[in-house]
C-alpha cells in the first residue's frame, strides 16, 4: 500500500470516523442501556472484526490494497444497519429488506453472492463457444498480444504447465528486462540466454524491491538460467508469487502459443461495490434467498 493510493482513503477515512463518532454520541447519550450495549456489539464487530480480517487477507495475498481500504472504510461509514426513506406517496422505506446486525456483514455476504455469478457467466461464455474443459468456470483463451494490456492470471493445467503465473508479475519481468513480449516472441533463442539480459535490470514497476547488480558480470551459473527467470526472482523479492520454474514455464508457452487460457482479474472491490449498492436498497440477499426457501 503506497502512500498516494493511501491519501486517496484519507477522506473517507475522516468522513467515516466522524460519523460513527456522532452516531456514538448520540445512541450514549439519548438511547436506553440495551441501544448502547447493541450499538457496542454492532461496532466492535465491524471495526474490530472485519476490518482486521479485510487487512489479514491483504496480507495472505488474497486482497488487494484498495480491497482492504475500501472493506475498512465501509466498515467505519456503515457500522450499524442504515434506514431511510425515499421522498414518494406514500414513502418507500429503504433497505427493503432485513438486514443484519452488522451491516457490513450484510455487505460482505451480498459481495460473496454478486462474485460467484461470474465464475457461472464465464462458464456459459465458453459453452457457447464450444470450449468445455475443466477451466471453463475460470478462465478463457486470449491471444497471446492481449496479454499486455489483460489482468489476471495465466493458467497452469489448462495451457499444459505445472504452476500458472500472475500477469502482473510477467508485467513487471518484461520491464525488468526492457523488453516486450513481441520482442520475446520474434527471438525467444536469444531471450532465453541470461547474456541477453541488460546489465542494469530497470526497475520492474509495482512491488520492486531495489535492484542489486553485479555490473553485468558473468557467473558460472546464469547459463543454467533460461530467460534469466531466478536472477528476476532474486532481484524482485515481491513478484506476485512468480518463481523462477513458473516463470520459465509462463515465458516458454507465451512466445510459442498464439492463444493461452487466463483467469480474468477482478478485483474484489467490484462485487464489494455492488454487495453494498444491493444492501442500501435491498438488504441481506442470503437472507432473502434463505426465507424464501422457507429455511428461515
Amino acid at each position: 500500500m503506497n502512500a498516494p493510493a493511501n491519501r486517496a482513503w484519507l477522506p473517507l477515512v475522516a468522513l467515516g470516523s466522524g460519523l460513527l463518532a456522532v452516531e456514538a454520541w448520540t445512541v450514549y447519550h439519548g438511547g436506553p442501556a440495551s441501544a448502547r450495549r447493541l450499538f457496542a456489539v454492532r461496532v466492535a464487530v465491524s471495526v474490530g472484526v472485519i476490518v482486521p480480517l479485510g487487512y489479514a487477507f491483504f496480507w495472505l495475498g488474497a486482497f488487494g490494497g484498495a480491497d482492504a481500504k475500501a472493506l475498512a472504510v465501509i466498515c467505519l461509514c456503515f457500522p450499524t444497519p442504515p434506514s431511510y426513506l425515499l421522498p414518494a406517496t406514500p414513502p418507500i422505506a429503504l433497505p427493503v429488506a432485513s438486514a443484519s446486525a452488522a451491516f457490513a456483514v450484510t455487505i460482505l455476504t451480498n459481495a460473496a453472492l454478486v462474485g460467484a455469478v461470474y465464475p457461472l457467466a464465464l462458464a456459459a461464455r465458453n459453452a457457447l463457444a464450444g470450449r468445455v474443459t475443466r477451466a471453463m468456470a475460470i478462465g478463457r483463451p486470449i491471444a497471446w498480444s492481449e496479454i499486455p494490456r489483460t489482468h489476471g492470471r495465466l493458467l497452469g493445467r489448462a495451457n499444459g504447465l505445472e504452476r500458472g503465473l500472475d500477469l502482473d508479475a510477467l508485467r513487471m519481468y518484461l520491464a525488468w528486462r526492457d523488453a516486450s513480449l513481441a520482442e520475446l516472441r520474434a527471438a525467444p533463442a536469444e531471450g532465453r540466454d541470461p547474456e541477453s539480459l541488460p546489465a542494469e535490470p530497470r526497475a520492474p514497476g509495482d512491488g520492486r524491491i531495489d535492484v542489486a547488480t553485479d555490473g553485468g558480470r558473468t557467473t558460472a551459473n546464469e547459463f543454467a538460467d533460461p530467460w534469466g527467470a531466478a536472477a528476476f526472482c532474486d532481484d524482485v523479492k515481491n513478484a506476485y508469487g512468480a518463481s523462477p520454474a513458473g516463470l520459465r514455464g509462463a515465458l516458454d508457452e507465451l512466445t510459442t502459443a498464439e492463444s493461452v487460457w487466463v483467469s480474468p482479474g477482478i478485483p474484489f472491490l467490484v462485487p464489494l461495490f455492488v454487495g453494498l449498492c444491493c444492501a442500501l436498497v435491498y438488504g441481506d440477499l442470503l437472507y432473502a434467498a434463505l426465507a424464501a426457501l422457507g429455511m428461515l
